[in-house]
């Protein structure tokens, strides 16, 4: 079932995941909106560069949704003139790509690799006008620079945070932002994987300003 947000008759949102982090960033918009969680492979194809992987992906994640999920079942003003977010990210270091390491002994790894040096986030970021059938895209990157990190510091922040279902095993917007050095990128949302900057610019493509969609609270 899709989580919803608080549905008035405001702009026809749709967030395409499941993530309780994006849908965090984008509820600090106060625009309401659903979130539905899009079925793909999220698999690489083979030989494809990781900054076409995530546009490729948030692509797909909208698409999926406007073939798919846009049934009865949803109140009426989504079913032809919705606009759909979307998006997907990824960590690289050192040319490879980092999963979420769903357990301490992997995030440990992870740490202490990154100790001293940068990490790169990309995140594909798409939006779909049902209206349209037009899709928007934009690539965005934000850079990580670590300190260096003890075993003791590794240990005790993997305790304290838990981040196995974070890409990088650290969440910057909690304790994690003690790991870093210096931060390096033009909207720290995009550590989360919904970078609000593009995402205006995005729909802005599209004819609409986001900022007026925001309603003034009573």
């Amino acid at each position: 079932m899709p989580f919803e947000h608080n549905l008035t008759n405001s702009l026809p949102l749709i967030l395409a995941t499941e993530s309780k982090y994006k849908q965090n960033v984008l509820k600090k918009l106060g625009i309401p909106f659903l979130a539905i969680s899009p079925n793909i492979d999220e698999s690489a194809l083979e030989n494809e560069p990781p900054n076409e992987l995530v546009i490729r992906l948030a692509k797909e994640k909208a698409l999926e949704i406007a073939n798919n999920h846009l049934t009865t079942s949803l109140p009426e003003k989504y079913h032809s003139s919705a606009y759909i977010v979307a998006a997907d990210q990824i960590a690289c270091f050192e040319q490879d790509i980092l999963g979420k390491p769903g357990n301490k002994e992997k995030a440990f790894q992870q740490l202490r690799r990154f100790s001293g040096n940068k990490v790169d986030f990309l995140t594909g970021l798409a939006l779909f006008d049902t209206r349209t059938n037009a899709i928007y895209t934009l690539l965005e990157q934000y850079s990580v620079y670590f300190k260096t990190l003890s075993d003791d510091d590794i240990s005790h922040y993997l305790d304290l945070e838990q981040p196995y279902d974070c890409a990088g095993a650290f969440k910057s917007e909690g304790i994690g932002i003690l790991l870093f050095s210096k931060l390096e990128g033009r909207d720290p949302n995009a550590l989360v994987g919904l970078p609000l900057i593009a995402l205006a610019e995005l729909f802005k493509q599209a004819g609409i300003n986001l900022l007026q969609q925001i309603p003034i609270a009573d």
